[in-house]
C-alpha cells in the first residue's frame, strides 16, 4: 500500500502573509508548474484514488493529477488540511518574531503538534483499510507531510522538532511546495514502519529521505 503526500505548489501571495485556511489562496505561476511536473511523474502510476485538502491551493493541485487520471473523482479530507493557527491571516513578518513556529500560543482553539498528527494517523489508517495494496495520492500541507515522515521515524511530533531537523538528521530541509512524500506499507499491521521516499521538483537526482 502506497500513500504519496504531495506538497501543493506554490502559493500566490503578494501580501506575504501567513495564510493558514484562510479561502482563495491560489497557485501562482511556479505553484502551476511545480502542479504540472507532479502529474507529470505521476502519470505512469496506477493510482487508485485521489485525495485533496478542501483548500483551494490543494485542489487546484490535485485537479491537474486527475487531468491525467481521467475517470477519478476527487475526494476532499478534512483530516489532510492546514494547521490552523492564531497567526493565520498575520504577516510573516510577525511569525518570524516567533521563530516561524505556527505553533506558539496555548490557546485551545488553536491546533497543536498532537492534533496535527492525530487527523494524519486518522487519515494513514483510513487509507491503508479502504485501498490495500493500492497507491493513493493525497495533496495536502507542508507539516502534514513532514508529521507523516516523523511518525514513519518513530521521531516525537514536536513544535521543537519541526524547527530543528538538521539535528534530527532524518529529513534534510522542510519539504518543498510540489514535493511527493511515499509512505509504503508491505502488510496490514498497523504498527508497521513504512518506507519513506521524498522527491522534489525538477525530480532529478531527487534525494531520498
Amino acid at each position: 500500500t502506497r500513500i504519496s503526500f504531495i506538497r501543493h505548489g506554490n502559493v500566490d501571495n503578494p501580501d506575504d502573509i501567513f495564510y493558514g485556511r484562510l479561502p482563495g489562496f491560489k497557485l501562482d505561476i511556479n505553484g502551476q508548474k511545480e502542479a504540472l511536473l507532479v502529474s507529470e511523474v505521476l502519470k505512469g502510476s496506477p493510482i487508485d484514488c485521489v485525495y485533496s485538502s478542501p483548500l483551494l491551493r490543494a485542489r487546484q493541485t490535485a485537479n491537474e493529477i486527475l487531468r491525467l487520471h481521467p475517470g477519478f473523482k476527487l475526494k476532499i479530507s478534512s483530516l489532510i488540511t492546514e494547521v490552523f493557527s492564531m497567526f493565520q491571516g498575520k504577516p510573516n513578518e510577525m511569525l518570524a518574531r516567533y521563530a516561524l513556529d505556527v505553533y506558539a500560543g496555548k490557546d485551545q482553539k488553536y491546533e497543536q503538534p498532537e492534533d496535527v498528527i492525530r487527523r494524519v494517523q486518522k487519515f494513514i489508517y483510513r487509507i491503508r483499510k479502504n485501498h490495500f495494496r493500492r497507491h493513493v495520492a493525497a495533496v495536502t500541507h507542508g507539516d502534514v507531510v513532514l508529521f507523516a515522515i516523523f511518525l514513519a521515524n518513530n521521531i516525537p511530533v514536536t513544535a521543537e522538532n519541526k524547527l530543528n531537523l538538521n539535528k534530527i538528521g532524518v529529513v534534510k530541509n522542510y519539504p518543498a511546495t510540489g514535493s511527493i512524500t511515499t509512505l509504503t506499507y508491505q502488510t496490514t499491521d498497523m504498527e508497521e514502519i513504512p518506507k519513506v521516499s521524498y522527491a522534489a521538483p525538477p525530480f532529478i537526482n531527487s534525494p531520498l529521505w
